[in-house]
């Protein structure tokens, strides 16, 4: 191996190990990049006309409304050198950005009413529904209800929650808790032993209950996106786990570009990753029933409601790119765009490093007809609503790009430049020596 790659190997193994003192780990600790989630809410136009006649649900999207997120440092991080990983959990909080928006967090829409949906899918006793349906009534809640964008985010108090007669929780919000809870532990690999596995998790046990999976379903695999193991190639599938959607996911490479000098590898979230478990098996865990589904045929869309304690919530790509088209035939107002709405990550392939990435995803609510609840019983067919979607974003600002460049990609082309120079004293050298051979050799033949 040359003596240039092997000192570059050598760095960059002892940098991106996470232990104190390392690169990797003051960056890994607490992001320094500004990490921002923009949504964009349905807003829903002819909420009546669907209740009635179970006509195509028109929506209109409204955003972006920007938040500041993943701003606070992990916490209990604790090394264990025995098996050679750190444990932590990631602090949640979310800042809104009233710069970054196009109205107020007051700002009110017509969306789903989450309790009302979600009461038959998870009671689906007649006689249970028979009593809610009172209660709904009761409450004077309907199908569809009008929040403002904090309460559909953070949760408000549900009046017909609020009135069922035994202990359960009577807030409802799309991301309910979020402010002043954690995610995790998390526990990953540090690369002490093994540089091939830094930041790999090993397990994860937080808010998201995935015990609900059967075993045989992997939920946990690969990194948490914020770095992979080094050494990158443009064959490697590159997997992480994220907790929003309770399973792992992975990229492909998609092109190489120039991110502020720096050259990176832009790895995409495939199609094949949302694929029907014909197209890819990999997502058999996420058929769990066959209507819906038109057995296990459609794609586009993951059913996670059995980490959502058996709400009934499904996953998509935005505006449901790649989904099949009878997912979004009773939705009017969607325009799905590759460009817009796909989730990439750039990785500085010597480093592992995710240095930009944009997390794109959609949250969307299943409601079916139910005879015994009057808000939901003239419809005719059941409905994957979409409520929200979400543009997570993160780019490396421009001083940590310069420090980067100098840190690390500075000295590999000063390696490079050392390594050519070596080579070239050694030619200069090895051109020496035969000259001097054949000269001697000449003379002593005379």
């Amino acid at each position: 191996m040359p003596v240039g790659d092997m000192l570059i190997e050598k760095t960059i193994k002892r940098e991106v190990v996470l232990e104190e003192g390392t690169t990797a780990f003051k960056n890994w600790v607490k992001t320094g990049t500004t990490v921002y989630r923009q949504f964009w809410i349905f807003d829903v136009q002819n909420p009546d006309d669907v209740a009635k006649n179970s006509s195509k649900i028109k929506v209109k999207q409204r955003g972006p409304y920007t938040y500041r997120v993943r701003y606070l440092a992990k916490e209990n991080i604790t090394q264990d050198p025995e098996d050679h990983t750190v444990s932590f959990v990631q602090p949640n909080g979310a800042i809104f950005e009233p710069s970054l928006s196009v109205g107020t967090e007051d700002d009110n829409f017509t969306v789903l009413n989450l309790a009302v949906a979600a009461a038959p899918h998870i009671y689906q006793n007649s006689f249970v529904q028979v009593v809610l349906n009172s209660l709904i009534k009761k409450s004077k809640s309907s199908m569809f209800q009008t929040r403002s964008l904090k309460e559909l985010l953070w949760g408000y108090k549900d009046p017909f929650l609020s009135l069922v007669p035994y202990p359960i929780s009577t807030t409802v919000g799309v991301f309910y808790p979020y402010n002043d809870t954690v995610d995790g532990v998390y526990k990953v690999f540090n690369g002490k032993d093994n540089i091939s596995k830094v930041a790999i998790i090993e397990s994860y046990k937080g808010k998201r209950n995935l015990s609900y999976w059967p075993s045989y379903c992997d939920m946990i695999n690969g990194t948490d996106a914020a770095s992979f193991p080094p050494f990158v190639e443009k064959s490697r599938t590159l997997r992480f786990f994220s907790s929003d959607i309770c399973r792992s996911i992975y990229a492909v490479f998609g092109s190489e570009i120039d991110l502020k000098g720096i050259p990176v590898y832009r790895f995409v979230l495939p199609a094949n990753a949302f694929a029907s478990p014909l197209q890819n098996p990999d997502n058999h865990c996420f058929c769990t029933e066959k209507v819906i589904s038109n057995n296990c045929t459609s794609y586009g869309v993951l059913d996670i409601g059995k980490c959502k304690e058996g709400k009934p919530v499904y996953i998509s790509l935005p505006h449901f790119l790649h989904a099949s088209p009878d997912v979004s035939e009773p939705i009017e107002g969607l325009h799905p765009n590759e460009d817009e709405h796909r989730t990439y990550l750039d990785v500085e392939p010597i480093t592992g490093f995710t240095l930009q990435f944009a997390k794109r995803l959609q949250v969307n609510i299943l409601v079916k007809p139910a005879r015994k609840i009057e808000a939901l019983k003239n419809l005719k067919r059941p409905y994957i609503v979409p409520i929200l979607w979400l543009n997570e974003t993160g780019t490396i600002g421009d001083e940590k790009a310069e420090m980067f460049k100098t840190q690390v990609t500075g000295k590999i082309k000063l390696l490079g430049m050392v390594e050519m120079a070596l080579l070239g004293i050694g030619v200069v050298m090895f051109v020496a020596f035969m000259i001097s051979y054949c000269a001697c050799k000449s003379k002593n033949g005379k």
